[in-house]
């Protein structure tokens, strides 16, 4: 389980520090390394996918996906069953992180603001899809390093019908 314990709240990291945590965050689920990926958030991290351009909170309307820990741990073991059959044949994905800005300070919990755009390639079943966007992410540092507190994925097409989606952005 990964520590929230922050460091001091004035710290920002440097530019590239983050960056390489996106880009490694990427190269994690690219690898469908998803339980190294969870650990990556907090304790009390989650994961949403807004349905509307405008929604506020996951709380008031429905959502494409909104995952805490415990959420993200029962989808990667469907995930691992051999016979899952949303993803037979298995996804084969690229993710690419983009135009990474960080708020100059931390906010009063200590945690730094993130943006970035992505796209993501998915390959499945002789069909390729494509997704963009932007990233938001509530990031702490840790003595263990970067974690996401929140991310936030804000699909250029999240009012659009999509086909069944069992894996992260």
């Amino acid at each position: 389980m990964t520590t929230t314990a922050t460091l001091a709240p004035q710290t920002i990291p440097d530019i590239r520090e983050v960056e390489q945590f996106l880009y490694r965050e990427a190269e994690l689920l690219d690898l469908k390394q998803w339980e190294d990926w969870a650990d990556l958030f907090t304790a009390d991290g989650t994961y949403w996918i807004p349905t509307a351009e405008d929604q506020a909170d996951p709380y008031t309307r429905a959502s494409i996906m909104f995952d805490d820990r415990q959420m993200m741990a029962n989808r990667i073991r469907r995930l691992r069953h051999p016979e899952i059959h949303a993803q037979t044949p298995a996804s084969r994905t690229t993710h690419l992180v983009t135009n990474v800005m960080v708020e100059p300070r931390p906010d009063p919990d200590g945690c730094i603001a993130v943006r970035c755009g992505f796209l993501m390639l998915e390959y499945r079943a002789e069909s390729q899809f494509t997704y963009g966007g932007r990233f938001r992410y509530q990031l702490v540092a840790t003595a263990e390093g970067l974690r996401i507190r929140s991310k936030t994925v804000h699909m250029v097409n999240c009012d659009a019908a999509h086909h069944l989606m069992a894996i992260w952005f």
